[in-house]
């Protein structure tokens, strides 16, 4: 049998006596330190003894119904005290070290052996090495307690983070629902007067708070992977020219140029309408942000290899190369941002990526350096069989609400309730207001209104106990209801949904959406 390869230099000149043995215990090499200690040459040892010659017959017999079995099961075997028999038949009293290795040979064993007169020192060397183990192993218990204990208070600082996000939206969104009914009730009045540049300030600036608004909504749903998805058919064309609509305010506000290049619809994707238009409107209010004032912003949706791709291009401050693969991270801030003066949150281009993300797509940022600008780009696949031809798109123009359409505001917020419902007047329909949930039930038999739109939080009972009970008058299957409220979450939409609502509008109310819902 050979012997298996070991480090002839280390083996030899090992301070223990080491030896290689079959299964069956003849000696196959043994180093310099055996033969001085056992007194043979490693002539007399290599295939002519066995360990067992070697061992008393006490030695033997606890070899064989002990060391054996282990060995078999365990494959080692370890600080056992033997005495071996030397040339002489001396007893010497030894420390062994035994493990069993397979090898193309076969089975063999490697044994260390120590002098016992060494063993003290080694007991002590092996004890020292414990208690150090020990320490190691209680100083990891220790900080994986403590690990335990911050994971777990970041967990509720988490919790309560997210809590607070919820409840400041929600009390930031109930003051800014009668003041974006309240301009819409003015530029309605007077939006055709000689100057409007007051009445424009005003709407880009509330535009611009709920925007922020909703943008902190959406923190603790992208970092806790808790958005989801509305999905439905979405025709882009129409949905990337509403959202520069929305932005021309503040275009004009900086003296931006904004160019469009917009492939003609149908341009589907399955998707978000909401989050898409959200995730487009980011990433031109960014544009617009860091581009200084008379700059050029282009917009362009085109499509290639079965996806869509929105562009966003600016001639702005640019990014540095190290910042295009941080800038989508959250709470990422350009340094400096024109001197941190629009800053922002550092929010924006996290909630692009996550939204984006969800749907299936990818978005990445493109720069050549600070001062030349930046191009951000997103793509999402296109709905199965859906084509585009990219030629320049018509914008759409918003339908006119039908004239006398019956409607009852259902809100405890006084100033919340009439603005909106002059808002709803000047365009056409006929509004009655509620305070209470007691009230709005009085009035439904005499006044049968086809929509109702119902704050969530009354004093006298919440909007989904009052929509469930609406549902169940003669008239309320037809009647269209609508939440009203502060809470956005998307657990308070399945609420909503729930108790009977056929939508769900997060104040301050968009009145170009709230329009749509309203019946023909």
């Amino acid at each position: 049998m050979s012997t298996p390869p070991t480090g002839d230099i280390l083996f030899e000149h090992a301070a223990c006596a080491l030896l290689v043995t079959a299964a069956d215990g003849v000696i196959l090499r043994a180093n310099g330190t055996a033969c001085t200690w056992l007194g043979y040459t490693a002539e007399e040892l290599v295939g002519k003894l066995r360990m067992q010659d070697l061992l008393p017959v006490g030695a033997r017999l606890f070899y064989h119904t002990h060391c054996q079995p282990i060995l078999q099961v365990q494959g080692s075997v370890a600080e056992i005290q033997v005495d071996l028999r030397n040339r002489r038949q001396e007893r010497l009293p030894m420390l062994i070290n035994i493990s069993r290795r397979e090898h193309e040979g076969g089975t063999v064993d490697h044994w260390a052996l120590f002098k016992a007169s060494d063993r003290r020192a080694y007991e002590r060397e092996l004890l020292a090495a414990r208690k150090a183990a020990e320490a190691a192993l209680d100083a990891r218990r220790s900080a994986e307690a403590e690990l335990q204990k911050l994971n777990a208070q970041l967990s509720a600082a988490d919790r309560r983070k997210d809590e607070f996000l919820a409840t400041l939206s929600h009390e930031l969104r109930n003051p800014l629902a009668p003041m974006r009914s309240a301009l819409d009730v003015l530029k309605l009045k007077f939006g055709r007067g000689t100057d409007e540049r007051l009445l424009q300030a005003f709407d880009r600036q509330l535009r611009h708070l709920t925007r922020l608004v909703d943008d902190l909504m959406e923190v603790s749903r992208i970092t806790q992977g808790r958005m989801q998805l509305r999905s439905a058919p979405v025709e882009l064309s129409a949905l990337v020219q509403g959202a520069a609509h929305d932005l021309v305010a503040t275009m004009e506000a900086a003296r931006h140029t904004l160019r469009l290049a917009i492939a003609e619809p149908p341009v589907i994707v399955d998707g978000d309408a909401t989050r898409l238009a959200q995730v487009v409107i980011n990433l031109l209010t960014n544009a617009a942000k860091y581009t200084p004032d008379g700059g050029t912003i282009e917009l362009r949706l085109s499509c290639e290899d079965g996806r869509a791709e929105i562009a966003v291009r600016d001639n702005g401050i640019g990014l540095p190369a190290s910042a295009l693969a941080t800038v989508f991270d959250m709470f990422s801030q350009l340094e400096p941002a024109l001197e941190r003066s629009k800053g922002g949150l550092g929010i924006g281009l996290a909630l692009v990526r996550g939204i984006v993300e969800l749907h299936g797509g990818s978005v990445h940022a493109d720069s050549a350096g600070p001062g030349l600008g930046s191009t951000f780009t997103l793509r999402l696949p296109l709905a199965q069989g859906s084509m585009c031809v990219p030629a320049p798109a018509t914008p759409l123009s918003a339908e006119a609400v039908p004239a006398q359409v019956r409607v009852l505001v259902v809100d405890d917020n006084e100033d919340a309730a009439e603005t909106l419902a002059m808002t709803l007047e000047l365009h056409g329909c006929d509004v009655r207001t509620a305070a209470t949930a007691a009230r709005a039930l009085e009035m439904l038999p005499g006044f049968a209104p086809a929509v109702a739109l119902l704050d969530i939080g009354l004093p006298d009972m919440n909007g989904y106990e009052l929509a469930r009970r609406v549902r169940q008058l003669p008239s309320g299957a037809a009647m269209t209801l609508i939440a009203t409220t502060g809470w956005g979450q998307q657990k308070d939409r399945e609420r909503a949904f729930a108790a009977g609502f056929d939508r769900h509008l997060t104040k301050p109310i968009d009145f170009d959406l709230l329009r749509s819902y309203l019946p023909a």
